[in-house]
């Protein structure tokens, strides 16, 4: 058993934490916001550069960026932040000892060193090569081994996580069930990290040696397929981090327990089944892959992912909206969402996570793996107009909700602005979800994804892109601008709070993100018979969303082929 005198007890929550897991906390989540600010203010001079009107950057210098806005905000921002949820749901909601502190602060430290080598290496100019890297272009040495220690820290994270579980287990510090949804939901996230950081190692140490001359080649192809085992589970991470976080907020917030804690673990493991397998949307213009295995990925295998998604979305809600039912607010469909606490950045983020990860991240993902329709969209716009739906829109929201929850538990701080924290979600979220939308948009239109100047002006053969195209950048362009000042808000208003806010004492104080819990039973709420009939309406508006649009992009695909 550890000494109690290394645990602390949060007065406002009753939480527990272990004095080593809440520094590991705290230096993690840091970690994370600095390449918050640093990705985000390199992705509005990738804006301002895609802007045609503004054109900001030269093409060395944006590609250059280009490669650091995606490693600094894809990868390091959130993987830096899941280490920190992992530490909570584990050491904090168990109400356990960290496993092995010593071994967690080395694996921060190769984290710490190898993101710093990696962004060096770029800011050096001499590895733009995007955050895929495909070979045969070639970065620096130093490039691939930030991004190999980086690994293996998180790889070290990873396993004091589980390490952590075990001593959970076996001092019995949360009693003789199942471990909490939310820490099931982490393991998830965890299971995934493991698959991702291996198929990293797989195809990064090798190009590693490549480049210092021990190896003389490394097959493109096969980069590409092993590159995206990681490049795509590791998104895989942030959806199955982000929807935990969405279950915590829901119970902070409204104090609502999962409708059904079995469906929705059932949905986690689908999860650790399938949804890394989604990175075949990114493969599957390549000649060297069979014909079966596209088949597979895009039919069966990622139907059982999007059901665990649709059970999710589905659930969340649900609960908040029987939560809500319970407290009194049972008229009509909406009341429920009506009288909901609107100004509380904690709900607002948590339900802009969901309306953007849903209705943008998910239906065009699902879209985007259809491969007859990836033909007319690979390589596009689209493209990061989709994942900056789910990564940002859906994972960043999500981080951001729980922050504000986290700042005075967790650092003992009031927020500095609580005015300014109830519409800065909605600034973020309101710019993000333009920017997908524009980008998408100019997808379709056959925008090339990684090309600096649409205009190929100066180019042996030219081509104009409809004036629409022209239209949809500037639209992008004024909606990165946006959704900086949110993000720029988010970041003042948190290093602000831990630096500057008001400290909190050691005696209970209102906390008002924190709703009692609320009876588990459903009897005598809802409308005919439904306990949530406003959830189900939500419900039956997504799949009549997806299904519009699912039939409009085969219109595209079938003007492109044309018979006749």
């Amino acid at each position: 058993m550890a000494n109690t005198a290394e645990f602390r007890t949060c007065p406002d929550t009753g939480l527990l934490f272990h004095k080593p897991a809440e520094t590991l906390m705290k230096l993690n989540a840091v970690a994370g916001i600095v390449f918050l600010l640093i990705g985000g203010v390199l992705g509005l001079l990738m804006g301002l550069t895609r802007w045609p009107t503004v054109h900001l950057l030269q093409a060395d210098s944006f590609y250059m960026l280009l490669t650091a806005h995606g490693l600094s905000v894809l990868i390091f921002w959130i993987i830096f932040f899941e280490i920190a949820v992992l530490y909570f749901t584990s050491s904090t909601l168990l109400r356990s000892r960290l496993a092995t502190p010593r071994w967690a602060w080395l694996g921060f430290a190769l984290m710490v060193i190898g993101s710093v080598m990696t962004m060096v290496s770029i800011f050096q100019g001499r590895s733009s090569v995007m955050m895929t890297s495909y070979v045969p272009m070639a970065a620096e040495p130093h490039f691939y081994l930030g991004l190999i220690l980086f690994a293996v820290g998180a790889l070290i994270g990873c396993f004091v996580f589980l390490g952590t579980l075990v001593i959970a287990r076996a001092e019995r510090t949360y009693g003789d069930g199942s471990i909490p949804l939310v820490t099931f939901g982490a393991l998830t996230a965890c299971i995934i990290a493991i698959f991702t950081i291996a198929s990293g190692a797989i195809i990064l140490i090798p190009t590693f040696l490549w480049k210092i001359g021990y190896i003389n080649h490394i097959d493109p192809l096969m980069y590409r397929i092993l590159w995206w085992g990681m490049g795509h589970s590791s998104q895989q991470i942030n959806v199955s981090a982000h929807i935990a976080v969405w279950y915590a907020v829901m119970g902070v917030v409204f104090g609502a327990r999962p409708l059904s804690e079995k469906v929705s673990r059932s949905a986690f493991l689908l999860y650790i089944l399938f949804l890394q397998l989604a990175s075949a949307h990114h493969l599957l213009v390549d000649p060297g892959i069979g014909t079966e295995w596209k088949i597979f990925n895009t039919s069966y295998a990622m139907y059982l992912a999007v059901l665990a998604s649709m059970i999710h979305g589905l659930t969340v809600p649900g609960a908040m909206e029987a939560a809500q039912r319970k407290r009194g607010f049972n008229k009509g469909l909406f009341e429920w969402l009506r009288k909901a606490p609107w100004g509380n950045p904690s709900f607002a983020g948590v339900f802009l996570s969901i309306l953007i990860f849903g209705f943008l991240g998910g239906i065009s993902g699902v879209v985007m793996g259809t491969e007859q329709i990836n033909l007319i969209i690979h390589n596009t716009l689209y493209v990061p107009g989709h994942f900056h739906a789910t990564v940002v829109g859906g994972t960043t929201l999500a981080f951001m909700a729980l922050t504000y929850w986290l700042v005075p538990v967790l650092f003992r701080r009031d927020l500095i602005l609580p005015s300014l924290a109830k519409f800065q979600p909605y600034l973020f979220g309101i710019g993000m979800a333009g920017f997908c939308l524009f980008m998408m948009g100019a997808g379709t239109l056959g925008v090339p994804r990684r090309h600096w100047d649409i205009s190929f002006s100066g180019a042996i053969f030219g081509h104009q892109f409809p004036e629409t195209a022209y239209l949809l950048l500037g639209l992008t362009g004024i909606s990165v601008i946006l959704a900086v000042i949110g993000g720029g808000l988010f970041i003042l208003q948190i290093v602000g709070s831990v630096f500057f806010g008001k400290r909190r004492g050691e005696t209970r104080g209102p906390v008002p993100l924190i709703a009692e819990p609320v009876a588990p039973g459903l009897h005598g709420i809802g409308m005919g018979g439904i306990s949530v009939p406003g959830t189900l309406v939500l419900a039956l508006v997504f799949l009549t969303s997806f299904i519009l649009y699912y039939f409009v992009n085969w219109k595209y695909l079938s003007q492109v082929w044309g018979l006749g």
